[in-house]
């Protein structure tokens, strides 16, 4: 499987993702290619050389006919309009119109009106739509499976744009990267614009440090200012090793807390809350602390959306005052669910697989505990049976696609 890594050092924009893939490969005239399926005219794309604080990168440059394009507006309609009657694959006309929309969703919520209401100005709307548009050609053009991203740097202080002078990150902006992890330095000025968070939030499978890969193609996009950091989007293209049949790689983060002055049966209380609020996994392991104390460590896996609010649950529910958390890969065999219909009723199992082989089932424990219980048998008859079903149906071929995670 294929997979680019953007790192965001020094924040993203439309036309830096565009040079940054063009730098790793993506050829011009290919670009320029699809994007003439756009039916649009009076604009130029170009790729030059740029080099900012010593570091050589690619700045795509667009060029539109200012006489073509006076001060009319476009509408979050017209640009669907164009997208939908292009000849580009379908693929592409979704993924695209999927940004398009998050970026008038988060003009809308920031003006307090519609999507239906919000404009782009002409000539922004013809940057936005190769940038967006181009973005995703270009991706699809290289290869890449999955998008993974770093953090990402906004910036600090103010912008100037049509409505004045703005905090960074921009208001559209800081809508569509709720929820994603950014960090602001002292680097003045704008770093991540709303076209670049809404193509990367929109398209990255996750934030986090560089999954494991093998680089086959390194590329670097250069932006238009000069900030005191070097203007420039680096993206890492390159193989896993894994492929998309036998294997899913995700991120994920680690929340830990070493407790020792907490009534251990509260544990018990805090597994249930902590799996209801949506952790992947917890679990707790003696260790030995300062003074010679007994004390757990907990440790739990979670999206990192979640990281705010288990953090806050621990501090309100456990002894804690101090969290540690980090981000880590995980790669896991493939997930199946299905029912089995055993003679003590019907139980929920779990399917493990590589490729299409099967290499584990697990019956749901709860399912099997209350047949148990119901029927006064043990309860390994009762998950003995459940998986010898499990296995009956899986030789027999008999799961469904309804039945996949």
């Amino acid at each position: 499987m294929k997979i680019a890594y953007f790192d965001c050092f020094s924040g993203a924009s439309g036309d830096m993702i565009l040079g940054a893939l063009m730098d790793a490969g993506l050829p011009l005239e290919q670009l320029k290619g699809e994007l003439a399926k756009l039916g649009l005219s009076h604009y130029d794309l170009q790729v030059t050389k740029a080099v900012k604080k010593g570091i050589s990168g690619s700045q795509a440059l667009v060029t539109i006919e200012q006489d073509h394009h006076h001060h009319h507006h476009r509408h979050l309609s017209h640009i669907t309009e164009i997208i939908n009657r292009s000849g580009l694959a379908a693929d592409i006309k979704g993924d695209s119109l999927r940004i398009f929309n998050r970026i008038a969703e988060a003009e809308a919520k920031v003006h307090n009106t519609t999507v239906e209401h919000i404009h782009f100005h002409e000539v922004g709307a013809m940057d936005s739509i190769i940038d967006v548009v181009g973005a995703v050609i270009g991706i699809k053009a290289l290869g890449i499976d999955k998008i993974y991203c770093s953090p990402l740097h906004v910036g600090s202080g103010t912008v100037s744009c049509a409505h004045g002078i703005l905090p960074v990150p921009a208001p559209a902006t800081a809508e569509l990267v709720k929820g994603k992890p950014i960090y602001a330095t002292e680097v003045q000025g704008e770093l991540l614009t709303p076209t670049g968070a809404a193509i990367l939030t929109t398209l990255a499978e996750s934030f986090g440090p560089m999954p494991p890969m093998t680089v086959e193609a390194i590329g670097l996009g250069a932006g238009t200012s000069d900030p005191a950091i070097a203007n420039l989007l680096r993206v890492f293209i390159g193989g896993t090793g894994l492929s998309d049949a036998s294997y899913e790689i995700e991120q994920t983060a680690v929340i830990e807390t070493a407790i020792d002055d907490m009534d251990p049966q509260v544990f018990d209380y805090l597994f249930e809350k902590i799996l209801a609020l949506g952790a992947l996994d917890v679990y707790c392991e003696s260790v030995q602390m300062k003074k010679n104390r007994n004390g757990i460590l907990m440790t739990i896996l979670c999206s990192p959306e979640r990281i705010a609010e288990l953090s806050g649950f621990l501090f309100e529910e456990t002894t804690t005052i101090g969290l540690r958390w980090r981000m880590d890969n995980r790669i896991k065999a493939q997930r199946k669910n299905t029912v089995v219909t055993t003679r003590f009723g019907e139980v929920h199992c779990k399917l493990a697989q590589l490729n299409t082989k099967v290499i584990n089932v697990k019956p749901e424990y709860d399912d099997c505990k209350r047949l148990a219980l119901e029927h006064n048998v043990p309860l390994k008859t009762v998950m003995e049976e459940a998986r010898a079903k499990a296995n009956e149906m899986r030789i027999q071929g008999n799961f469904s696609e309804d039945d996949h995670l």
